[in-house]
């Protein structure tokens, strides 16, 4: 059985992600891409979907043992796990190195004291859990193949083979040090170079020094800022610059139900908004790669605007289901691909503006393409702003007149306006003006409920949604405006759970049934941390720290966090780790820093 979600580490390349558990278990792992067919997908079943356990010897009938203790060493993807036993100490080291060539997933055993007895249990399967590949030996090294894909595995220690699965028995001394290194290729080509784990481990840490050292926020979130950083790299896609939403799919938000989704995609949202993390926190080039990643995925076509895209910008991404897999916790179905592509959110359009808005703001070099892109939406926008769509939580239900989504076309038009006004653009000014104040009045007017005092999730509609914590945000309206603050008291007596914490909106308990779906879902991360910048935006600071160091506090022990929380089952929910859960804990430490709303 899997670990529970908290219970797992990441490490990638830049390329693709593993998920390791605290008992040495990788139990996610795609090749050679982020969105390929996984060869470890004992997370979404049993260990006979695919693993590889690498710790302190046990008895077959027992648990694995989990690490004493684990951590990242210093502000890297690096793990090291220790183990403390009845014979000794030992450290397992685990990384990907950012690569050109073949993707390696490399891990060091290494004796602290005594001499401890380890086992390395190797259990490839190809295509999500359902492929056993042949495994062989070739010219002294051990290589599975099936169909296209190859991997290779290679170690000092002695191997051998049993049910379908390669072990490798040994003992570590103080100071010695073995690695094991599983390397993939396409399986018609030559075999990859040997790897050089020692090499590989300092190049790797290299590359991570280096990285962290551009960032320029230096303030007292800083751990929980860099950690988040670090996590949001780890999901980029560096040959293209797309950046993943998470590097898992149907990981549940619901234990046992049917919420499960993909997204090992390139969300134009989460893109979008990771995008503007990153700019204000020193990383320019990380925001030129995805704007160029951006218009290559456009390229030409702004009409046809999809909300997500592969993460070399491929369009087609139909959703299937893996029935032979049972789920995480029989969390079932088990998705791959993703429906919603080919849904109509308006709201995308205005957060891909404010992303090439920030980034002209910030100085990131001219592109005139990205300018003309940019007028191309606001066009588009112009004939479709009053349609109903599915909105920004994705709703399976039947399409309305979102809030949010009319506030973020206010959002593109008016982006679009200060980009005419400063030379850069040429355009419409006056009829964009005109466009720009309809909108406004269009939602003050059909999306505010008098009564009560707040804004509503679509129009005629009598629910909350946490979305709108994000109008003061994006300046659709001053913090101190009385539909603002009524807005966000209506959301925290609402849509707040037993612990503090926001629910993006209303589901089994709703008569409306907006999403469409069966069961219900945690706290979204993200809306909490919006909660917590609104709450310091209308003056609340000293409730926006302590909410916001509540959700620090939600992190697992290194610093990692899914999509949602659970408050019923205490625990992380959702797809793990979630770009857009840290990405608002970057935003919120800077605004609290810059408020010096902090403690200490």
């Amino acid at each position: 059985m899997a670990g529970r979600i908290e219970d797992y580490a990441l490490i990638g390349d830049m390329q693709t992600a593993a998920l390791v558990c605290r008992d040495g278990t990788v139990d996610w792992l795609c090749l050679p891409r982020f969105d390929s067919h996984a060869i470890f997908a004992g997370l979404l079943g049993t260990e006979e979907h695919g693993f590889w356990r690498l710790g302190p010897a046990h008895a077959s009938d027992q648990q694995p043992p989990t690490a004493a203790r684990r951590s990242y060493r210093g502000d890297s993807l690096i793990l090291e796990s220790e183990w403390d036993t009845q014979r000794g100490t030992v450290r397992v080291t685990d990384f990907m190195p950012p690569r050109d060539g073949a993707p390696q997933l490399i891990r060091i055993v290494e004796g602290v004291s005594g001499r401890v007895p380890m086992r390395s249990a190797l259990r490839m399967r190809f295509s999500y859990g359902r492929v056993v590949p042949w495994v062989h030996k070739h010219e002294g090294r051990t290589v599975a193949v099936a169909g296209p894909d190859s991997v290779w595995f290679d170690t000092s220690a002695e191997t051998y083979g049993k049910s379908l699965t390669t072990y490798a028995d040994f003992t570590v001394a103080p100071g010695e040090r073995i690695a094991f290194t599983i390397s993939w290729e396409p399986s018609h080509k030559e075999p990859p170079p040997l790897p050089e784990p020692e090499q590989s481990l300092e190049a790797t840490e290299d590359f991570w020094r280096e990285w962290v050292d551009h960032c320029t926020y230096h303030g007292p979130y800083r751990e929980a800022v860099v950690r988040s950083l670090i996590t949001l790299k780890a999901l980029t896609y560096a040959p293209t610059g797309g950046i993943v939403a998470a590097p898992t799919t149907s990981l549940p938000e619901d234990i046992g139900g049917v919420r499960n989704w993909d997204y090992r995609y390139t969300w134009l949202r989460d893109a979008a908004i990771t995008l503007s993390s990153l700019l204000r926190t020193g990383y320019r080039e990380e925001a030129r790669a995805w704007r160029e990643w951006l218009l290559r995925a456009v390229a030409g076509d702004p009409e046809n605007l999809q909300i997500m895209y592969g993460i070399a910008g491929e369009r087609e991404l139909g959703e299937a289901e893996l029935d032979w897999l049972p789920g995480y916790e029989d969390s079932g179905p088990v998705r791959v691909g993703n429906g919603a592509a080919h849904q109509l959110q308006l709201d995308v359009y205005g957060e891909v503006t404010e992303a090439l808005h920030l980034a002209h703001m910030t100085g990131l070099a001219r592109n005139d393409y990205a300018s003309l892109l940019q007028l191309k939406l606001i066009r588009y926008l112009e004939d479709h702003w009053q349609e109903p769509d599915e909105g920004i939580w994705e709703v399976r239900g039947p399409r309305r007149h979102f809030v949010h989504s009319k506030v973020m076309a206010w959002v593109a038009v008016d982006r679009t306006i200060k980009l005419i006004e400063s030379g850069d653009a040429d355009g419409p000014l006056e009829r964009w003006r005109e466009l720009r104040d309809d909108i406004h009045r269009d939602v003050c007017e059909r999306g505010y409920d008098k009564e009560r005092n707040t804004f509503t999730q679509s129009y005629g509609s009598k629910e909350l949604d946490a979305s709108l914590l994000l109008i003061p945000q994006m300046g659709f309206l001053p913090p101190d405006d009385k539909r603002v603050i009524g807005t966000i008291e209506a959301i925290q007596r609402e849509l707040s759970t037993s612990d503090g914490f926001i629910l993006r909106y209303p589901t089994t308990s709703s008569d409306e049934n907006v999403d469409g779906l069966p069961g219900d879902e945690g706290a979204f991360l993200a809306c909490s941390f919006w909660m917590a910048d609104d709450l310091a935006m209308i003056g609340r600071v000293d409730e926006a720290r302590k909410l916001f160091e509540k959700l620090l506090s939600l992190r697992n022990d290194l610093g990692l966090l899914a999509e949602e929380w659970d408050p019923r089952l205490q625990r992380q929910v959702g797809n793990f780790p979630q770009a857009f859960s840290h990405v608002p804990l970057i935003d919120t430490a800077l605004r609290l820093t810059a408020s010096g709303a902090y403690g200490g």
